[in-house]
């Protein structure tokens, strides 16, 4: 029969049975877990508020834009050379170039309701990407469904760098009596909406021309050819 041990508070053990292990209980970190889930919350609530926010942005202006044009109806403003006279263009063996080139231009705004302010106009002549003159044309205005016209002159001599291969491209076109000029406009805009004006725009235009020589009068090779320009926002 198995003996009573009265350090075990009467119970009773065999030889062969060990006592039970003491059991310990390590206290946990309360309170961690539910911090880390609630901050996850809130930065989720922020993120979700913003993306709602930046659609919403996005759908008022994409509406604006789109009452804007059903009103508005904005159409590209036409830009046309239509008369160019060159009674000189002399490219000598020094790198200079004497040249008188006179220009005539149209500007055609075909809005019904936009108006527009020409605050700065810069003409710039080039001969093969080399630049040999520039001018600047006074500021005016355009109202609706308007034409303005416009002249400017070009006329003196400028040094100019032209390669072996660009020279003998000018001499081509001094044997046909017709020249590959280009008349760039840079320009500073605003438009006029009734009251309103917005802020300001640089477009440029590029005019690629053939422009013949005249010679007492009368054009070397046939006549100039009314050359409509790209308009470049």
């Amino acid at each position: 029969m198995a003996d009573k041990n009265p350090q075990l508070n009467g119970a009773y053990y065999g030889p062969s049975i060990p006592p039970p292990p003491k059991s310990y209980h390590r206290p946990g970190r309360g309170g961690s877990g539910c911090g880390c889930c609630l901050f996850d919350c809130c930065c989720g609530c922020i993120f979700s508020l913003i993306c709602k926010l930046v659609c919403t942005i996005i759908v008022i202006v994409g509406i604006a834009v789109l009452v804007f044009w059903l009103i508005v109806r904005p159409s590209k403003v036409k830009f046309h050379v239509t008369d160019a006279s060159l009674t000189e263009f002399n490219y000598t063996n020094d790198g200079m170039l004497h040249y008188n080139l006179a220009l005539n231009m149209t500007i055609r705004n075909p809005n019904r309701r936009l108006g527009i302010y020409y605050d700065n106009v810069e003409a710039r002549a080039l001969y093969q990407d080399a630049r040999f003159a520039s001018n600047e044309i006074s500021p005016f205005y355009m109202g609706h469904k308007t034409t303005h016209y416009l002249s400017t002159e070009f006329k003196g001599q400028n040094l100019i760098s032209l390669g072996a291969d660009q020279t003998s491209e000018y001499n081509k076109q001094k044997s046909s009596g017709v020249y590959d000029i280009d008349v760039k406009l840079y320009l500073k805009i605003r438009f006029k909406l009734g009251v309103f004006k917005t802020g300001k725009f640089k477009p440029k235009i590029h005019c690629d021309l053939k422009v013949p020589l005249t010679a007492n009068g009368n054009p070397s090779s046939g006549t100039f050819e009314s050359t409509e320009c790209e308009l470049d926002y």
